[in-house]
């Protein structure tokens, strides 16, 4: 959790987050890595907005930036009608942030951060307290714990909790799910859907692809690119081919038999089965003929909708 004290006089207020072709790389001359290549979007106030993407596609790089904790390269961005670097002061006391790293004090109890972050926001918990209610109660039990000592999903909600506590208009979340159980995970997002409902706009990134779909809008990122931007069924909505889902009982010689089929655009793993991507004019019926040629019997083939990942495999590959 960082910490932010500051100017307390704060102007602004429109909730809302402005990213114009922003650019952040590290490292000189051949060294050089391209975190962010020209990033913009926008996020309405009280929206739930995703950025989803895998290790590496620089979801961390973007959120320190618009917390204020690291700048630009070049572009620009405002959080709350605030710019990020003119009005960093301002911002630090607008803003929730809540790192991928749990990064509380772990020698201090639950209660003690929570008070700890309280005060250098001139705050009290009694204030806010109706905010960070329904997430404190369940770690309020443990409040004389030591924070190293708690488990993935209770620091998760006394992480949560901290950066609650002064009442943010903006809330940044980069992967607050991220070894955490499916209950964990389930309630986590139970929470934020609530959080929303209080007017407060949450940017959450996650590299959980099934997580997309409980966002209002997001944006799909790869190599510090954005692929697109849309609601998770517009996302859907863009996905034009015929995708069809395999299965066959050796796995990996069915993969290299897929792959060879001149009526598929790409063909990969996906759970329990192989998923292909048909060229335009092709058929699940055609698929099934060229199974049946190369002696194939007991396999299934079926014609199914795609989902937020069927989708970003696809964008990945444009």
């Amino acid at each position: 959790m960082e910490k932010f004290p500051g100017d307390t006089n704060v102007t602004g207020g429109n909730g809302t987050v402005s990213v114009n072709n922003i650019v952040k790389q590290y490292g000189k001359k051949k060294e050089i890595i391209k975190a962010l290549q020209g990033i913009s979007f926008e996020v309405s106030k009280g929206e739930l907005f995703g950025i989803i993407g895998p290790d590496g596609a620089g979801k961390t790089s973007l959120f320190r930036i618009l917390a204020t904790l690291l700048l630009a390269d070049g572009g620009n961005a405002t959080v709350d009608g605030l710019d990020v670097v003119k009005n960093y002061k301002q911002i630090r006391n607008r803003v929730g942030y809540m790192p991928g790293r749990f990064s509380l004090y772990q020698d201090l109890t639950v209660e003690e951060n929570l008070n700890f972050f309280a005060t250098i926001f001139n705050t009290t918990i009694e204030k806010n307290y109706d905010l960070v209610k329904e997430i404190y109660s369940q770690i309020e039990p443990f409040k004389n714990r030591r924070a190293g000592k708690l488990s993935g999903g209770m620091k998760q909600k006394l992480a949560l909790s901290c950066a609650l506590i002064h009442r943010p208009a903006v809330l940044f979340l980069d992967e607050p799910t991220t070894g955490v159980d499916a209950v964990s995970r389930k309630e986590f997002w139970e929470m934020l859907k609530r959080l929303k409902q209080q007017g407060i706009t949450i940017l959450v990134s996650t590299a959980y692809m099934d997580e997309a779909s409980l966002c209002d809008r997001v944006a799909l990122m790869q190599l510090g690119k954005i692929l697109s931007v849309n609601t998770p069924q517009g996302i859907i909505n863009e996905f034009q081919k015929t995708l069809v889902a395999v299965k066959a009982n050796n796995m990996i010689s069915l993969l290299s038999d897929l792959k060879k089929f001149d009526g598929q655009v790409d063909s990969y793993p996906f759970g329990e089965y192989h998923h292909v991507v048909m060229k335009d004019g092709n058929t699940e019926t055609d698929l099934r003929n060229y199974l049946q040629h190369l002696s194939y019997k007991d396999f299934e083939v079926k014609t199914i909708t795609p989902d937020i990942e069927d989708c970003f495999m696809s964008l990945m590959k444009n």
